[in-house]
């Protein structure tokens, strides 16, 4: 989990509600990195707190408008989101297609490469995306690095 403090929601043009700052709370106190929406519903609902699955799904939606979070689509429909971390490099992910396990890609190499293909092209890269899946090998599990994160 990252130890950055996320912006004021005012200084990113939001209210500073009280589901949006409950659902900014739980990615900030989670011990997981990538949450889906019904992982923060869960975790709001276990807090005491009164709020709806579709509150929950508009804040994240507007959380990654504002740059606050970033989404990932995991396939099968399964989505998560994380908190930006301006300090942290962007990465990719590894999903382990038996156990949902998310693992983090950090991937320096690829983001200059993709730069330099961009502008090769006359583009300048705005953003990327990985996602690949495995199943478990001959050991008939997934081994997963420290930055591991079941979805």
């Amino acid at each position: 989990m990252t130890d950055a403090t996320p912006p004021a929601l005012t200084s990113l043009g939001l209210k500073a509600t009280l589901p949006r700052l409950r659902v900014i709370e739980v990615f900030r106190q989670s011990a997981l990195r990538h949450l889906g929406a019904e992982d923060v519903y869960r975790q709001l609902i276990q807090l005491g707190e009164s709020v709806g699955l579709s509150t929950v799904y508009k804040v994240l939606s507007q959380f990654e408008q504002v740059g606050l979070l970033r989404r990932s689509e995991l396939g099968q429909s399964h989505t998560v989101y994380e908190l930006v971390d301006a300090d942290s490099p962007r990465h990719g992910h590894l999903l382990c297609t038996a156990s949902g396990q998310v693992t983090e890609l950090h991937l320096p190499d690829l983001e200059q490469r993709l730069v330099e293909l961009a502008s090769q092209h006359g583009l300048q890269l705005r953003h990327w995306s990985l996602t690949a899946w495995g199943q478990p090998g001959d050991a008939g599990h997934c081994a997963h690095s420290g930055h591991a994160h079941p979805r």
